[in-house]
């Protein structure tokens, strides 16, 4: 399985970390500057767990960032299933 939320489609972003060296100017200095910066990414908070479906009588397996995990909360996750079968996604 991909690093991806199943029911919210997110994923890793790209971006920067950043070094910083000097002093700053509330410390009476001239400035923070930046002397390097590196690549990296920021990771979704995923978790991959398994829910009981009444309609189908099985345990479903999902991989899900927290924020999923909140929407089948409120939701339910029967409905939730409907609603991503109906756009198109495979379970």
């Amino acid at each position: 399985m991909s690093r991806k939320c199943t029911v919210t489609g997110k994923r890793f972003a790209k971006g920067k970390s950043y070094s910083y060296r000097g002093i700053a100017k509330k410390q009476k200095g001239i400035g923070l500057n930046i002397t390097g910066s590196c690549k990296r990414q920021h990771r979704p908070n995923l978790f991959e767990q398994k829910f009981w479906s009444v309609e189908e009588k099985r345990f479903i397996k999902l991989k899900l960032s927290a924020h999923g995990i909140r929407i089948i909360d409120k939701l339910g996750l029967d409905a939730v299933l409907r609603k991503m079968r109906a756009s198109g996604k495979k379970i």
